[in-house]
């Protein structure tokens, strides 16, 4: 190692521990009110929080994030006047003064559920025969919550609420909130993982990596994103002719260089780089051992349908359950092909079929293993599809729509809510996104009015002034 690295870096510090020292008076104050609710070092391994608010039900959430605004009403919300009134126009009753994207000024006539609803397991629950499989294997486990509302009707504003609780960008996204709030145990991996997948039906919904993102919280906390197919990351392999040993050392050194800093400027952003030095060297061991696939049994990939690692989004459930084994506390599942404005009898039914097996198969694989009860798994959209048509298709949808969640503390084997006779407003026990946060906390141990982060004078929480705690679905 270099020694007169830190001589420089010393006689850099005496220089500016001389400047700040000379900027007293006003000066100072003005930057004192700059820096109002910067938070000091947060100990990345247990959070903020000093201990959990209520026991936690949940130790980590998968999140099946189907992006593109996936029709409630072809797959978890059956409506059969609908279906009666297919082709006459919508009561004016129901759609007069409401917020309607592409199809605002045109004849809104009701277009029917394009394929048939039948009961599965002995819960009875009604879901769409294109979800065969979900059906058939887990009808039992979900607990399908048919009266979501958003307040967005457009994709971009929509993600930024259904992930950061409000349509301003620049919020923190959940998986940071969590992990400011509860830690990362691990040192090896980050605690919070994005996955993207694509399919070849519908439009391909552009993701911003803003929606991982930890916004005004230390970004040690952000999201990182795993490609499908290769390495995870990028540079996970050390150039050629570099040991473990003398990249070990370069890590070292840097890490003096920012400790040296640290002391200087109190800057929470130096220990998070510090932390996510550290975290890089110790992923190149973990990473590679994570996507070698070659150590789950032929009876797993063919539960899943994928040898893994080929990109696809069954691929990416597989790899989620190895993270959530290797105790990665928010894994978010991205599939960008559920924008249906056309066709959308056949293309629906094409993207059910890319994230049906692997979703029924990550939910069965993790029952099995005695890990659903602690893993909380989300899925849905940020909104739903209009109950009229557009062409043969349907237009963005925000006063009704359904998710589904499933494991870590709900309750299985039911539905909630309900939305009117056509799939229009959610009329009936109805769950805002800042509920769903509330609720999601609540299972992990967090009171959602007491996460909160104080940044240019306000505190703020992920459930903004919002949200309150979905009790009926709870085990």
């Amino acid at each position: 190692m270099d020694h007169s690295l830190f001589r420089r870096r010393n006689l850099l510090q005496t220089r500016r521990g001389f400047l700040g020292r000379a900027a007293c008076g006003v000066g100072s104050l003005a930057l004192a009110g700059l820096l109002q609710g910067r938070a000091g070092a947060i100990d990345r391994r247990t959070g903020i929080l000093a201990q959990p608010h209520y026991p936690i039900k949940a130790k980590r959430v998968i999140w099946l994030y189907m992006a593109g605004g996936m029709s409630h009403l072809e797959t978890w919300d059956p409506k059969p006047k609908l279906a009666e009134l297919h082709g006459q126009p919508m009561p004016e009753s129901i759609t007069a003064g409401q917020q309607i994207a592409q199809l605002q000024g045109q004849t809104l006539n009701c277009f029917a559920p394009q394929h048939p609803f039948q009961r599965y397991g002995e819960s009875g629950q009604e879901i769409s025969t294109i979800f065969p499989r979900i059906g058939e294997t887990i009808a039992d486990d979900i607990c399908i919550l048919r009266s979501m509302h958003t307040d967005a009707i457009n994709h971009d504003p929509a993600h930024t609420l259904m992930n950061t609780g409000s349509m301003i960008s620049g919020r923190p996204s959940m998986g940071s909130w969590l992990l400011y709030g509860l830690g990362n145990e691990i040192d090896n991996l980050p605690g919070y993982v994005v996955m993207v997948s694509t399919g070849k039906y519908g439009q391909s919904q552009p993701i911003a990596a803003r929606q991982w993102h930890s916004g005004f919280l230390p970004s040690e906390f952000q999201g990182v994103q795993f490609r499908g197919q290769g390495d995870p990351v990028m540079y996970v392999k050390s150039p050629q002719g570099v040991t473990p040993d003398r990249q070990r050392d370069v890590v070292e050194a840097v890490e003096a260089l920012n400790a040296i800093e640290a002391e200087a400027v109190d800057d929470p952003e130096i220990a998070a780089r510090i932390s996510q030095y550290e975290l890089a060297f110790q992923m190149q061991t973990s990473v590679p051992d994570l996507v070698n696939f070659s150590d789950e049994p032929a009876h797993i990939r063919e539960l899943y349908g994928t040898e893994g690692g080929d990109g696809t989004f069954a691929s990416n459930c597989l790899l989620a359950r190895r993270l959530a084994e290797r105790g990665v506390k928010f894994i978010q599942l991205y599939h960008r092909d559920w924008d249906h404005h056309g066709a959308i009898k056949d293309h629906v039914a094409g993207t059910a079929a890319e994230v049906d097996r692997g979703v029924a198969a990550l939910v069965s694989d993790l029952k099995q293993r005695g890990m659903l009860d602690d893993t909380l798994i989300v899925f849905g959209s940020e909104f739903g599809r209009t109950p009229m048509a557009q062409g043969n298709g349907r237009d963005h949808h925000l006063a009704g729509f359904s998710m589904w969640l499933a494991g870590g503390g709900i309750k299985p084997g039911i539905h909630f809510g309900a939305t009117d006779e056509l799939g229009y407003h959610a009329v009936e026990n109805r769950v805002h996104i800042n509920d769903l946060h509330a609720t999601m906390l609540y299972l992990l141990g967090i009171d959602h009015t007491k996460l909160t982060y104080r940044f240019q004078g306000r505190d703020f929480r992920l459930t903004d002034v919002g949200g309150s705690v979905v009790q009926d679905i709870l085990a």
